[in-house]
């Protein structure tokens, strides 16, 4: 803006000019607001709360028992003492509502604050949008514009724009309409006093009946041809802020070129006085409908290359002309003067969202703004759980038809965020999946036509909004007793019954076949049933443990491991322990508990690592009838299964590899000299006292 290039229409009113006083005052550089300049006497600054408390507003502490002791009390309430939701206030403003992602949450407020672009990188449901909107809540609405765009009688297809305080742009077009109102009743008066002297004079005087008519048709055509070109000095209303509540703010996510970049409709008329006026066609884009607002494109990778290069444009530049988006459309030659797009850019998506993202609109949102990873989950502690019964409470009103949730209850709705954490004494913060758990339960109670949402109605959301996988994961372990697949009972050579996970929240039981034979010409380890990248590794980690524990030279022999019917694929490394335990039986020809399964990932020195999604592996054991899960030593903390498995399954955290064969293997004597064996060969390579928290889980 400020370039000098939108001046008035010709044809304006003076009305017109009395509603735009002022306006050059109004406008801001571009240049300097998409770098993130903020101006002194900014308003924004005093929208935003002054006290580091007003942030991210906690429950009230009169509804705390008085009792309650945080220190020895595992309230799962957090010492809340409601008998239901409707009892919990719940924040007025966006941002007190988001649960957890304190640095996240100021960093939201500082942008505001500056004027800074953000990006948000994490995994779905943790509050990306949430946060994105609650940014337009804390914008001042003070500057808010209207756009018009004008017809230009130099060049019908470079349109004129303007901006003007919002609630302008309405007064100018009503005036506009006014004066061609009164234009157009002066003309047909004209017209018709015309007409009747026309056909007074054929009619009566030179008797020509025939010439009359052709006479009063000729001048109607001619005065309602000659007026549609009046309709040009109209403007087109192109972004109204007259009856906003808060600055705007514009979801652009997964957004077409034209829908995020403004569009020019075609016209099929293009002459003959029946073409519409180009101005007339202009549409806005997402990014000009958030002028002195906030763009978010959620999933910013999928936005194509050059849309993202344009988008860089309009950030850098604060203005970007429209013109019709399709080639072959007589939009494409209209082109309208720069059109103001002074927003604040927030993108979002998952870790492959950087991957494909330009790296020039990566530079300049880093360069000129934040960069925030939102945490999966958070510390449990009496606070976040207070926080967590009041996102019920959120959820209850957001939707509006729900009963709400008694105590009990929403003791249940934590107990699953701490399940679904997979991490002891933690939270998830993928609250998108946890509020469709609220959803379905208070649909269940609904209709029942109950008063309140009780823990019943939340455990039968529980099995009725399980995901896809886990009811995947299901029929498998129904087809798979069926047919007889997974096996329980007995104990068999080179057969191991591994866990595995579907998704986030599912386990399954993954038989490992093993067999060792002579080989053709150099002994080798062959891995089949669609192996991953990662879970081909983990064999290769796997052979050099059994190089170094056998006794024999297996150069000469064919290691065979087949996954049973693993038409997904497998990935990760958590399977390590289970094909470990499958060839030192086959090599040493000792049987395998059948009723025993395992997961847990195996160091090249035999030493078990921790791994993701212990829970679930383990209820998908018990409901096999499996009785003995052995997982890692580290994992142990995460255990968080439902109480309906816990007196089904005997769980035995190990930390080395040999630990598992005295749990795995059948045959007293044979097991004690090989784990004595193996442990002088292997030996330890992570000290057993340490913190085994601490590496990355394997899937």
């Amino acid at each position: 803006m400020g370039n000098g290039k939108r001046t008035d229409s010709p044809s304006q009113s003076e009305a017109d000019i009395d509603a735009s006083d002022g306006t050059s005052d109004e406008r801001r550089d571009a240049r300097s607001v998409s770098d993130g300049e903020a101006d002194p006497d900014d308003s924004t600054v005093d929208s935003v709360p002054s006290e580091e408390g007003a942030l991210g507003t906690s429950v009230d502490e009169s509804l705390v028992a008085d009792d309650f002791d945080p220190e020895t009390d595992d309230d799962l309430l957090g010492g809340l003492d409601v008998e239901t939701t409707d009892e919990i206030p719940i924040p007025d403003r966006l941002v007190d509502q988001v649960i957890g992602q304190e640095s996240a949450r100021e960093t939201v407020v500082n942008a505001a604050t500056q004027r800074r672009h953000v990006m948000m990188i994490g995994s779905p449901g943790t509050g990306k949008s949430m946060l994105a909107k609650s940014m337009s809540q804390l914008l001042p609405k003070e500057e808010l514009q209207d756009v018009l765009v004008y017809h230009n009688p130099d060049d019908g297809n470079e349109p004129k724009i303007r901006t003007v305080p919002a609630g302008k742009g309405k007064q100018i077009i009503q005036a506009h309409r006014d004066e061609a109102m009164k234009r157009d009743r002066m003309r047909t008066f004209l017209m018709w006093a015309i007409i009747a002297l026309v056909a007074g004079y054929a009619f009566f005087i030179a008797k020509e009946f025939l010439l009359g008519v052709i006479a009063v048709g000729v001048t109607y055509l001619l005065f309602h041809y000659s007026s549609r070109g009046t309709n040009a000095v109209i403007p087109n209303l192109l972004v109204d802020n007259s009856d906003v509540d808060t600055v705007p703010f514009e979801d652009a996510t997964g957004a077409h070129a034209g829908a995020l970049l403004g569009d020019v409709r075609h016209d099929p008329f293009q002459s003959g006085g029946m073409e519409t006026p180009s101005h007339d066609r202009v549409e806005p884009g997402a990014i000009h409908k958030a002028n002195k607002g906030v763009l978010f494109v959620d999933e910013i990778n999928t936005l194509d290359i050059r849309s993202q290069q344009k988008l860089m444009t309009a950030i850098q530049e604060g203005e970007f002309s429209i013109t019709g988006q399709s080639e072959r459309s007589s939009g494409a030659m209209v082109h309208t003067e720069p059109v103001p797009t002074d927003f604040i850019m927030v993108a979002a998506g998952n870790l492959d969202a950087m991957e494909n993202m330009h790296p020039a609109l990566r530079s300049r949102i880093k360069g000129y703004g934040y960069e925030v990873y939102m945490d999966d989950t958070i510390d449990d502690t009496p606070e976040m759980r207070r926080k967590y019964a009041r996102f019920v409470a959120q959820e209850v009103e957001k939707d509006g038809q729900l009963p709400h949730f008694t105590d009990t209850a929403v003791e249940e709705i934590i107990l699953e965020a701490q399940r679904r954490a997979g991490r002891k004494e933690h939270l998830t913060l993928k609250l998108r999946n946890l509020g469709g758990l609220v959803r379905v339960a208070g649909d269940i109670a609904r209709a029942e036509d109950v008063e309140f949402t009780t823990r019943d109605h939340v455990l039968q959301a529980k099995q009725r909004s399980r995901s896809i996988e886990q009811q995947i994961a299901d029929d498998h372990i129904e087809r798979r007793k069926d047919y007889e697949l997974t096996v329980s009972d007995g104990a068999e050579v080179g057969r191991v019954n591994g866990l595995a996970v579907m998704g986030e929240d599912s386990g399954r039981v993954l038989p490992i076949m093993t067999e060792v034979s002579p080989a053709q010409g150099s002994g080798k380890v062959i891995a089949t049933g669609k192996l991953q990248e990662i879970a081909e590794e983990a064999v290769q980690n796997v052979s050099a443990i059994i190089k170094k524990f056998s006794d024999e030279d297996i150069s000469e022999k064919d290691i065979h491991i087949q996954y049973v019917q693993t038409y997904s694929g497998v990935e990760g490394d958590s399977a390590s322990v289970t094909m470990a335990t499958g060839v030192i039986s086959a090599l040493e020809d000792i049987p395998i508990d059948q009723n025993v399964a395992m997961t847990g990932s195996l160091s090249v020195r035999g030493d078990v690592l921790p791994v993701g999604g212990v829970t679930h592996k383990i209820e998908a054991a018990a409901k096999t009838g499996i009785e003995t899960v052995i997982i890692p030593k580290a994992n142990e903390q995460d255990v968080m299964i439902e109480d309906e498995y816990k007196e089904m399954v005997d769980i035995v955290p190990v930390s080395h590899i040999s630990e598992v064969l005295e749990v795995a293997l059948v045959g007293e004597s044979k097991i004690e000299s090989l784990t004595d064996r193996l442990r002088t060969i292997t030996g330890t390579a992570l000290d057993t006292s340490s913190d085994h928290g601490s590496p990355s889980p394997s899937p």
